[in-house]
């Protein structure tokens, strides 16, 4: 339990710190580029969502993805989009209290996965606005890749 809450606390502290000033159309290019690059070089395979108030301004499939990835960035989306946490938080949250999200919430997990590897694109004094999602390694691997490029992006 008591590793829960660190790593609970870890992660808000990421979501405090991630925060933008504006986020445009060219901001996700380059984010989702980023990601994509990163991928390349390391020989992964994975799947780059970012959405901005309800609009898809990039994505990419990386060679070795699936339909499935795109589904499971759909599902961790609506997580974000609903609890204004990354999808990783709220996993670790309901693993905390030992519980799923369909027990707490009543909410399908075919349509809503905790898991990570979605990020909530923050604007400061605004709040949620959309999301960047990877999907397609670990789902700590994800959540890790997405905080590591958007730390450096906002240079973190």
């Amino acid at each position: 339990m008591e590793d829960f809450n660190k790593l609970l606390q870890e992660l808000q502290q990421q979501e405090d710190l991630i925060q933008f000033i504006e986020f445009t159309n060219d901001t996700a290019y380059e984010i989702g580029t980023w990601l994509v690059d990163i991928g390349r070089r390391e020989g992964k395979s994975f799947t780059v969502d970012i959405c901005r108030n309800g609009q898809q301004l990039y994505h990419y499939a990386l060679p070795g993805t699936t339909p499935d990835n795109d589904e499971w960035i759909k599902r961790k989306n609506r997580v974000v989009n609903r609890f204004n946490h990354s999808s990783y938080f709220m996993g670790i949250y309901y693993k905390s209290r030992n519980t799923t999200i369909e027990e707490k919430h009543f909410l399908n997990p075919e349509e809503y996965a905790p898991h990570g590897g979605s990020f909530p694109i923050i604007i400061k004094n605004v709040g949620v606005v959309g999301t960047i999602t990877v999907s397609g390694l670990p789902q700590e691997e994800d959540h890790r890749l997405v905080v590591q490029v958007l730390m450096e992006f906002l240079g973190l």
